[in-house]
């Protein structure tokens, strides 16, 4: 499995065409993404995706490199017992291999401030590089960073919520018109009012969660009409019903009516479109029941369960709520300068396709994590596999003032660091065994910042290429991978039950 996505690591790294049974494509080279859809049996294998999964939710980047890592960690093991080293001291030695490899990052680590937008830019383009949108980092990278930053507070945060943040995507125009939106965007369409355009001034906006439509009995009941009359008495009440409704909503004064989408009955039909339309409301329906938190900490307004809470308390208020056609293929609305409202943004990615649009919302969600692993923990270290070398060249001089097998471990340990400068120098079509030897000797003449410069297909100080990466991300891999590989050493025997 290691071996699978080893093959995706880095910038020049390959992309895997994913089909699923029902005939759905994905391409992606995100490292949890393709093992999440991978049917995986051995329970071994089944950890390297519990992993991956954990560091998509600890770092959000680097998925691919800490199974890569687990994989290379796995490998030095089998030599260890190979040659007749006790699985405990193994895991020992490689907790504590662990914990100086931390200090070694440490070290080399450059603090970075939450007001330095550039250098945030530089590590969002950086995680962007290696995607299938690489060429559109310039686009991303910044709204990443702007998209954050308006939803912390950047002196007193230690984490961000990235529910506040909230990814739409259409289809029509290309990557180039993703724009960040401070407000939210529904990608659908709104039922406009008789009187006025697609743009709505000064709105005032409630979030209904009750249905505008003939109520229903609980239970499936058939109803027989045999008379002209009664048909029609039942059409007058259902009027009434809807009517009376759509005026208590227009006396609490709203203009802009949103939807929960209902299961049950229709959350909204043609009659109550009709009298809305009317007295000047216009309707965005089918709000889904996850986005309804996110709209009301974005509009500072309440859910109304029932006709009867409504009153002007209950509502939110924006400038302006506007309907945009994208590209002749379809419609998208946007509520801007909301007043009162929450910490929240939304960002409306573009795309050509839908396989495109799925791929560039992952990238950037990874981007988005990146940003976020830098408020975690405010320290970036270069990329280019020079991490990993100085991790490396650190352990093995360390190795040198232990006794015994424990030396042995730690060495072992160090050389298994080797595998992502080593893959990525063979992804990018260079000669691995040449750019790991000319790395070692640099690293040993204390270039700590020296890695493997892709674009130019040589070893330069990977700080000339802004090529950063936080330090959170590092840690974590190497943390999730160690813990990993030492419970699999503990493993001494598998017994199945039924």
């Amino acid at each position: 499995m290691a071996d699978a996505v080893r093959t995706s690591l880095g910038p020049r790294g390959m992309d895997k065409m994913i089909q699923s049974e029902d005939g759905t494509v994905l391409v992606t080279n995100d490292g949890a993404t393709i093992l999440s859809k991978m049917n995986v049996f051995h329970p071994a294998a089944k950890m390297l995706v519990g992993i991956s999964n954990a560091q998509d939710v600890e770092a959000g980047d680097g998925t691919t490199s800490v199974v890569v890592l687990c994989g290379s960690l796995l490998k030095e093991a089998q030599k260890l017992l190979g040659k007749g080293i006790h699985p405990s001291v193994i895991s020992k030695a490689w907790g504590k291999a662990v914990i100086h490899a931390g200090a070694i990052l440490e070290k080399v680590a450059a603090p970075v401030k939450l007001r330095d937008r550039e250098m945030l830019v530089k590590a969002a383009k950086t995680s962007l590089s290696s995607k299938v949108i690489s060429q559109y980092a310039d686009t991303f990278a910044p709204i990443a960073v702007d998209s954050v930053l308006r939803v912390i507070d950047a002196d007193e945060a230690t984490n961000v919520d990235l529910d506040d943040i909230r990814i739409v995507t259409k289809i029509g125009g290309t990557m180039d018109d993703t724009e960040l939106v401070d407000g939210i965007v529904f990608g659908k369409g709104m039922h406009k009012p008789a009187s006025g355009g697609a743009v709505i001034e000064n709105a005032r906006i409630a979030l209904i969660q009750f249905c505008l439509s003939a109520p229903k009995t609980d239970i499936d009941n058939q109803v027989v009409v045999s008379e002209y009359s009664q048909m029609d008495r039942i059409l007058r009440e259902e009027r009434k019903y809807i009517l009376k409704l759509c005026k208590a909503i227009k006396k609490s004064g709203c203009n802009v009516l949103l939807v929960q989408k209902s299961i049950l009955r229709d959350a909204v039909n043609d009659l109550s479109l009709h009298f809305l339309s009317k007295l000047g409301i216009a309707v965005v329906p089918n709000i889904e029941r996850e986005e309804v938190e996110f709209v009301c900490k974005s509009l500072g307004c309440k859910p109304i369960a029932h006709v009867d809470q409504l009153n002007s308390e209950m509502l939110g208020s924006a400038k302006i709520v506007e309907e945009a056609t994208i590209g002749g293929r379809g419609r998208v609305v946007k509520i801007t300068g909301i007043n009162d409202g929450g910490r929240t943004c939304s960002i409306l990615v573009r795309g050509s396709n839908q396989v495109v649009l799925e791929e560039a919302d992952r990238s950037l969600h990874d981007a988005l994590c990146v940003v976020r692993s830098l408020v975690k923990k405010r320290f970036l270290i270069s990329g280019g596999g020079a991490p990993e070398i100085e991790i490396a060249h650190g352990l093995t001089r360390w190795s040198q003032s232990l006794s015994g097998q424990e030396s042995y471990c730690v060495r072992a340990y160090a050389s298994a660091m080797e595998v992502i400068p080593y893959t990525l120098a063979e992804n990018a079509g260079l000669n691995p065994i040449a750019v790991v030897t000319e790395l070692r000797r640099r690293h040993a003449q204390s270039e700590a910042h020296v890695g493997i410069n892709v674009r130019k297909g040589c070893i330069t100080d990977i700080r000339d290429e802004n090529v950063w990466q936080p330090l959170l991300n590092t840690i974590s891999a190497l943390t999730l991978s160690t813990e990993t590989v030492q419970m699999l050493l503990k493993i001494d025997d598998q017994v199945a039950v039924r």
